[in-house]
């Protein structure tokens, strides 16, 4: 690994006697990049969920801010481009999925898989992060172009009959104003897509595409494959890292403190030692580690919803029923149930094989 390698253990110690003044600069960067990027990312996951409502908001904020020093045109411009971005179906942040994902992967495949293959590690270890993509890109894939249950004049009728309406979330007889259609209970009209979607769950950009009930099983083993993506990839690159530190002898490794006392390195100084190393590894772990936490809470989100058999539809409404229901001066407090939790085996089978009227009938 000449040129690009692990550091030795000598240089390594040489390196510590010079202190961390210059390369603190170099971690302070790196934890704005962090703090950065998972602002980010919390923004465009809670965005992608509730994109039309959210969307509001900010560009309300920047007109505001931006409204006496910006002109008019380019607000304009800004305005109408945001709009053809979040209301319309396009393929921005599919293609952005991919690109991400391409980084990641190259730098994987660059340098991280070499220098592990050198180090020791099995090849199993090291291919396990391949075999989950090709298994997300296929799940990714049936996501983006499978029918979510999109509701037509042809099924219209059948699809009314499969869930029962609660009376506060659905109620009867109400008409979607775009389709002309009587609204079938758990179906809500994507703004999106243009249409109604049977047992609606939320427009998710990434996949450009609703999910809904036809499309549920395969958008959580997207998510599943994805997770798993990332914890291969963080796990392979973190122990790669030890290994690195541990050949180095950094964590016995002293420096010269301002006193001129000889002090072991601490946790940072590793961590600093190994930025400047492999700059590229760390920021893609970085990210990977970002995206991992940020996927394990919403999966379970998720996991929550198949087994309580809610959509993120309706836990958004639930969420505003309960507000209304604590304020007193609200007109229309009413307690909403969930009558569609059946237990948790049925509601799985639900996702798994969804309702159908003639499965219903039987």
């Amino acid at each position: 690994m000449e040129g690009r390698g692990p550091a030795s253990g000598s240089a390594s110690r040489r390196w510590v006697r010079q202190g961390g003044g210059k390369e603190m600069d170099f971690l302070i960067l790196f934890l704005i990049y962090l703090a950065v990027s998972f602002s980010c990312m919390v923004i465009v996951i809670k965005f992608s969920r509730q994109s039309q409502e959210c969307f509001a908001r900010i560009s309300h904020h920047v007109t505001r801010m931006i409204g006496p020093v910006v002109p008019r045109w380019l607000q304009i411009a800004v305005q109408y481009a945001l709009y053809r971005l979040i209301h319309q179906r396009n393929s921005f942040f599919l293609v952005l999925h991919l690109m991400l994902e391409v980084a990641v992967y190259g730098e994987y495949s660059w340098d991280v898989f070499p220098y592990s293959l050198e180090l020791g590690f099995t090849l199993s270890i090291l291919l396990l992060p391949y075999i989950l993509l090709l298994g997300k890109m296929y799940f990714f894939y049936l996501c983006c172009t499978s029918d979510p249950g999109i509701i037509s004049p042809s099924n219209h009728k059948q699809l009314v009959k499969v869930y029962t309406y609660d009376g506060i979330l659905y109620q009867r007889a109400c008409v979607c104003s775009t389709c002309k259609l009587v609204k079938p209970a758990r179906s809500k009209h994507c703004r999106v897509c243009g249409c109604c979607v049977h047992r609606f769950d939320h427009h998710c950009v990434w996949v450009n595409n609703c999910i809904g009930a036809l499309n549920i099983r395969y958008f959580l083993f997207y998510l599943f494959t994805l997770l798993g993506m990332t914890a291969a990839v963080g796990t392979v690159t973190v122990r790669f890292l030890v290994q690195v530190a541990l050949m180095s002898n950094l964590p016995q490794a002293m420096y010269v403190n301002t006193k001129g006392e000889h002090v072991p390195v601490g946790v940072l100084f590793i961590v600093q030692k190994l930025f400047l190393t492999f700059p590229r590894i760390l920021f893609m772990l970085g990210f990977t580690l970002l995206s991992f936490f940020l996927l394990v809470g919403y999966t379970a989100f998720h996991l929550f919803l198949v087994m309580t058999n809610q959509t993120s539809n309706e836990w958004y409404k639930h969420k505003i029923n309960c507000r209304c229901h604590m304020d007193n001066s609200c007109p229309d407090r009413q307690i909403w149930r969930n009558l569609y939790h059946r237990g948790l085996v049925t509601n799985m089978k639900e996702i798994i094989c969804p309702v159908t009227p003639q499965k219903r009938s039987r």
